[in-house]
């Protein structure tokens, strides 16, 4: 059965501006027909909160990942530095960073330690970017971290992406592998024989087919080699929209209005390989509707009312999706928020740091992910397990409810990071039941309350409303 999402009727806030581009999403979604996909997508939905990592050679140089050796006139494609004067010049720069590229501080240990305590459950890593540099020992090219040319692939932990993976796997985290369809080095998608025109295959793949299937089977194999060498992955986290059938482009999309070729891969056959190594792999293509868009990913935005369908929003914890030196992070009270706002809708949070050129992240990632689990360890009963409940929010309240329960949890956001409460609370929802007992998460003290109908009124002690001790977000659990 096939669920319409009419985005018209659907407002969605958007996060902050970018380095990159900002991806829309499908118009509409087709379930899963596989069960142990639909499965493994309802525990992935119950899970709420991920860890996004974009991480390769251009951390070096401190720039938007891949974008600058795109030639198109776009904000996030912007060539700056020594080089940025002849587009040839700075493109073999930038592909030399390989060289250099000595991550000696990588220790994913501490990633997980510092995810696990901020309430994370699952990771994305940025196994490939557009720009074709291989976090992981892949036997298709030698641009990759594990080459004798990159000064890291003596380390015994060069493979990043299979110590990455084995870390939070240890942790029992979700394991998703992102990996970029289009390639932006391989002589397969951008052919030296013609200049790169915009980030779209450079060759007409129906009067090259040969060269095509090169590539297709270049992207086969690289893919099933993720699926077969680094154990256990839950989710398959395709990026790149551009890459995709002729048939499934929408004209209304200003960005797929640039996509000339039919650039279809084949992904039937990639996502049974993929499925009969990893049974019950989410696959998530994102932007091409049908069977293998498990889920969609807003970018940088929160939708203003539940989707009807599995979703993710993805979002940075600074302003940028890779490493930038003095990037502005939000706040505790920022991604707490955003946390509460989209799990209110039913959604997931993947949170993106990027790590530096060192192999470490910044120390304000660090301590954000501190105080955001000093606040889950309070809170999180009421993130975890849960659904949308109307009417999902009223001004800066916003409710979540306990799957397969009458519990129903009521987030009151903080001002400026201290929780503020007023003398009564209104809580008004449509549940027909009798309120059993209404509690304040993290706080031992007994309330009152008064129900009328759908309405129920809290009570506040004096104590508590300026000196409860709670931050940034309140939870009331209310049990029916």
């Amino acid at each position: 059965m096939k669920k319409t999402l009419t985005l018209l009727a659907i407002v969605f806030t958007t996060i902050t501006g970018l380095f990159a581009q900002e991806h829309q999403m499908s118009k509409s979604y087709i379930p899963p027909d596989d069960q142990l996909v639909k499965e493994k997508l309802a525990g992935w939905q119950d899970l709420k909160f991920g860890l996004f990592m974009h991480w390769g050679t251009y951390s070096q140089w401190g720039v938007v990942e891949s974008w600058s050796i795109c030639p198109e006139d776009e904000g996030w494609t912007q060539r700056r530095g020594p080089y940025s004067a002849s587009y040839n010049t700075y493109k073999t720069a930038y592909e030399n960073l390989q060289t250099t590229f000595n991550p000696t501080k990588f220790n994913p240990e501490k990633w997980v330690q510092a995810a696990k305590n901020a309430g994370m459950k699952y990771v994305v890593f940025t196994t490939k970017h557009h720009d074709g540099f291989c976090m992981f020992d892949t036997k298709q090219t030698d641009y990759k971290i594990t080459s004798s040319k990159t000064p890291f692939s003596s380390n015994s932990r060069s493979n990043v992406t299979k110590e990455i993976f084995n870390a939070f796997r240890k942790e029992n985290f979700m394991i998703g592998a992102y990996f970029s369809k289009p390639d932006w080095h391989t002589e397969y998608y951008w052919w030296p024989y013609f200049p790169p025109k915009d980030r779209n295959v450079n060759y007409d793949p129906a009067k090259y087919p040969e060269r095509w299937q090169k590539f297709k089977d270049f992207t086969y194999n690289q893919i099933g080699e993720l699926m077969s060498d680094y154990g256990k992955v839950d989710i398959l986290w395709l990026d790149g929209g551009w890459v995709r059938p002729k048939s499934t482009i929408d004209a209304n999309v200003d960005w797929q209005k640039t996509i000339t070729y039919d650039q279809n891969i084949d992904m039937p056959k990639i996502a049974a390989m993929a499925r009969t190594k990893q049974p019950g792999l989410i696959v998530v293509d994102r932007t091409v509707t049908g069977q293998y868009e498990n889920y969609t990913t807003p970018e940088q935005q929160v939708p203003d009312v539940p989707l009807d369908h599995p979703w993710e929003s993805c979002i940075t914890m600074g302003n940028s999706w890779s490493y930038v030196p003095g990037d502005h992070y939000k706040s505790a009270d920022q991604i707490i928020s955003l946390l509460v706002k989209i799990v209110s809708r039913g959604g997931n949070l993947l949170m993106n740091i990027g790590p530096g050129p060192d192999g470490d992240w910044d120390p304000v990632a660090y301590d954000r992910l501190q105080q955001i689990g000093n606040w889950m360890k309070i809170n999180g009963e009421g993130i975890y397990n849960t659904t949308a409940v109307t009417p999902y929010s009223e001004g800066n309240t916003f409710y979540t409810k306990l799957k397969n329960s009458n519990t129903i949890y009521a987030f009151i956001l903080a001002d400026n990071g201290v929780v503020t409460l007023h003398e009564k609370v209104f809580f008004h929802l449509k549940v027909g039941g009798k309120v059993k007992k209404i509690s304040l998460l993290g706080v031992d003290k007994k309330l009152k309350w008064a129900q009328y109908g759908d309405s129920i009124n809290v009570i506040i002690p004096k104590d508590l409303q300026t000196n409860s001790g709670l931050n940034n977000a309140a939870a009331f659990k209310i049990q029916f």
